[in-house]
C-alpha cells in the first residue's frame, strides 16, 4: 500500500486530480468572477426590465411558479478595474441578503443587483465560501416585492419536476424546466475541492444561470444552480448545504468545513478482492495527511465503514457526512476494518485547509 503518510501538497494535488467537471461560465477572462461576459451581451445594458409578468389566469404550473418567484430572483453584475464585466443570477434568502455563487462574484467586494422590475441596487459581498461555491450579497434597500424564497426542508426526490430561473447569457427572467435527475453528486468547487450532496437536474442551464434558484413546482428552493455539464446535465448546490453554509456567511463572512485529512476511494469489488475484504463496502484509506487530523488514528489500508451511527458505504457518503453533519474540532468515532479486524478509533476533525 506504500507509506502511511502523504505530504500536504501530495494530498491536495490528489484531491484536485479527481475533479473532471467544469463550472458553467466564468467567461470574464480575468479571474474576476461572473458567468457571462457583458462584452457579448450589449442587448442587456441600457435596456428596460426584461422580466415579464404573466397574466393571473394562466393555467400552466410553470407560469404559476414563475409568477410566484420571479420577484425574488435577481441579476448580479460585477465590474473590474480593467473595465471588464460579468454577470450571474441570485435570489433573496432573507431580509436584504441574496444568495449567489462564489464564482459569480469572484474576488469582488461590491456588485450591482438588478431586480425583476428593473431597479438597480448596489450590493456588498458579505461572505464567500469557494468550497461550496456559495456567496452572500447584501443589497441596499431591496424592493418590497423581493421577498425571500422558501427553502425545502426535506431531501430532494428523484423524478420531481423543477425549474431553473435566472439570466442565461443576460436574458433576464428566463425559465427552463426539467426533473431532479440524481442526488448526492460530487461537483467541482472553484478552489479545487469537490462539493458533495449536489442535485443533478435535466433543466437546461447556461452561463448566467449560475447562482439562481432551482425550485420545485411549489416554489421552494431545491438548490442553487452551480454548473452545467452538457445536454440535460446540470447541477445545483443542495438546499441542505445552503442552509448550513449561508447563515455562517451572513454572520461571520466565512464557513469552516470539517476535514478528516485522508485520501480515500470507494470500495469496489476489485478493491475488495485486492484488499482481501469480505464485501465491497466502505471507503479505502489510500493515504493519511502528515500532521493532519487523522494522523496517528487512521492508516493507509484501513476501510472506513461508519462514523458514529452513520454508515459510510461510499466516498460520496463520507463527503456528505463531513459537509452536512460534522464540524471542525468535533471528535468522532470512526469504524474501520484493519487487517481483517473491525475496530473503532477516535479522530478530532480539523478545518479544511485553503488550497494553494
Amino acid at each position: 500500500m506504500g507509506s502511511d503518510h502523504v505530504t500536504r501538497r501530495g494530498y491536495l494535488g490528489g484531491v484536485g486530480s479527481v475533479v473532471a467537471a467544469a463550472l458553467a461560465g466564468c467567461t470574464t477572462g480575468d479571474g474576476a468572477g461572473g458567468d457571462a461576459s457583458a462584452d457579448t451581451l450589449d442587448q442587456e445594458s441600457g435596456s428596460e426590465a426584461q422580466f415579464t409578468r404573466q397574466p393571473e389566469e394562466a393555467e400552466s404550473p410553470y407560469t404559476r411558479v414563475y409568477r410566484e418567484t420571479i420577484g425574488s430572483v435577481v441579476l448580479i453584475r460585477i465590474s473590474t478595474d480593467r473595465g471588464r464585466t460579468g454577470q450571474g443570477s441570485g435570489f433573496v434568502y432573507r431580509d436584504n441578503y441574496l444568495v449567489t455563487n462564489a464564482h459569480v462574484v469572484g474576488g469582488q467586494t461590491e456588485v450591482q443587483v438588478r431586480f425583476s422590475d428593473g431597479e438597480w441596487r448596489s450590493g456588498t459581498v458579505v461572505g464567500t465560501d469557494p468550497s461550496s461555491d456559495l456567496a452572500v450579497v447584501e443589497a441596499a434597500d431591496s424592493p418590497d416585492y423581493a421577498t425571500p424564497l422558501p427553502i425545502v426542508d426535506s431531501p430532494p426526490t428523484i423524478g420531481n419536476e423543477v425549474v431553473a430561473i435566472g439570466s442565461p447569457y443576460g436574458l433576464e427572467g428566463s425559465v427552463t424546466s426539467g426533473l431532479i435527475s440524481g442526488v448526492n453528486r460530487s461537483i467541482p468547487a472553484p478552489n479545487g475541492y469537490t462539493i458533495p450532496d449536489a442535485v443533478q437536474t435535466s433543466a437546461p442551464v447556461n452561463p448566467g444561470n449560475s447562482g439562481g434558484p432551482l425550485v420545485n413546482l411549489d416554489g421552494r428552493v431545491e438548490g442553487v444552480i452551480s454548473s452545467g455539464g452538457g445536454d440535460n446535465l446540470a447541477f445545483a448546490i443542495s438546499a441542505a448545504l445552503v442552509e448550513r453554509v449561508v447563515p455562517a456567511l451572513i454572520e461571520d463572512g466565512e464557513y469552516r468545513h470539517a476535514f478528516l485529512g485522508v485520501s480515500v476511494a470507494t470500495v469496489t469489488p476489485e478493491v475488495a478482492d485486492r484488499e482481501g475484504l469480505d464485501e465491497a463496502r466502505g471507503v479505502l484509506v489510500r493515504g493519511v495527511l502528515e500532521n493532519g487530523p487523522s494522523d496517528g488514528s487512521l492508516r493507509a489500508g484501513d476501510v472506513i465503514t461508519g462514523i458514529g451511527d452513520r454508515e459510510i458505504d461510499s466516498r460520496e457518503a463520507l463527503s456528505s457526512f463531513l459537509a452536512l453533519e460534522a464540524s471542525p474540532d468535533e471528535t468522532v468515532e470512526v469504524s474501520v476494518v484493519r487487517s481483517g479486524d473491525t475496530q473503532t478509533v477516535e479522530v478530532t476533525l480539523g478545518a479544511q485547509p485553503e488550497r494553494r
